[in-house]
C-alpha cells in the first residue's frame, strides 16, 4: 500500500492480519513506493493519489512501464476526474477515500479471484482470434497482426469480454461483471475508461473502421471485419 496516511496503513495492516492470508507492505511516499513496487512481487497494489515526492498518477505511470500488477487507486470521494484519469493511465479499480476497509478488502479479493481465474471468462478457450486480433490467456498476450500489444490485466479481461462476443452488443454491466468482478454502479465510468485505452492501444481495423463501437444506451460492440 502506497499512502502517506500512516494511521490508515497501520489500521489496514491490522485489518488484513485479522482477515488472514495477507502479507502487507506499506510505503509512505511515491518514490519509495515505485522502487518497492518494481523491485518486488505483489499480488495487488493499493495507491493513493495525494502522496509526497511523486503523486499517485506519476507512480502509476512508472509502475505500468514495467509491471501489470493490479492496482487499486484511492481517490477523493466524488472526484470523478481523478478516478477517470487513474483508469485511463492503467489502474484496475478505484475506491473512494475515506474508504470502507471491508469494501477495500472485497475489491482486493475480487481482483485476486479474477487474476487466478483461468481462462478469464466462461468456457475452455485459451486462444481467441477475431480478424487480425489474437488473444492468448496463458501468456495474457494480445496481438494485432504481428504486433504485440501491452495491456493491463483489466484491459485484457475487458477486451476478452468484447472479443468473445464479437459482432454482438455487450452491455456495460456484463463487461463489468465479467472483467471487473462487480456490477456497474451509477456514474461509474470505469468500463468507458478501459474502452478508451483499448481503442488507443489497438488502433482501427485494417479497413480503417473503429474496432470497438459504442451503442449509446446499450453497450459496446467489437466490430468484425465482415
Amino acid at each position: 500500500m502506497i499512502d502517506d496516511d500512516v494511521s490508515l496503513t497501520s489500521l489496514f495492516s491490522e485489518f488484513l492480519a485479522a482477515e488472514g492470508g495477507f502479507t502487507f507492505t506499506a510505503r509512505h511516499d511515491g518514490k519509495s513506493g515505485v522502487e518497492t513496487a518494481i523491485g518486488r512481487s505483489f499480488d495487488v497494489i493499493i495507491l493513493d493519489v495525494m502522496i509526497p515526492k511523486m503523486n499517485g498518477f506519476n507512480v502509476l505511470k512508472a509502475i505500468r512501464e514495467v509491471s501489470d500488477t493490479p492496482i487499486i487507486m484511492l481517490t477523493a470521494r466524488g472526484d470523478d476526474l481523478d478516478r477517470i484519469l487513474g483508469l485511463e493511465i492503467g489502474a484496475d479499480d478505484y475506491v473512494p477515500k475515506p474508504c470502507n476497509l471491508r469494501e477495500l478488502v472485497a475489491r482486493i479479493r475480487a481482483i485476486l479471484r479474477r487474476v487466478s481465474a483461468e481462462p478469464p471468462s466462461n468456457g475452455n478457450a485459451s486462444r481467441l482470434a477475431v480478424g487480425d486480433l489474437v488473444m492468448e490467456t496463458g501468456s495474457q498476450s494480445v496481438f494485432v497482426g504481428k504486433e504485440l500489444i501491452n495491456l493491463t490485466g483489466a484491459e485484457f479481461r475487458v477486451l476478452w469480454a468484447l472479443a468473445e462476443a464479437a459482432g454482438e452488443v455487450t452491455s456495460k454491466d456484463v463487461i463489468a461483471r465479467n472483467a471487473l468482478g462487480r456490477r456497474i454502479m451509477a456514474y461509474d465510468r470505469s468500463v468507458d475508461a478501459h474502452i478508451a485505452r483499448l481503442r488507443k492501444k489497438l488502433g482501427p481495423l485494417p479497413n480503417g473502421l473503429q474496432r470497438i463501437k459504442t451503442l449509446r444506451g446499450l453497450g459496446y460492440l467489437y466490430v468484425t471485419a465482415s
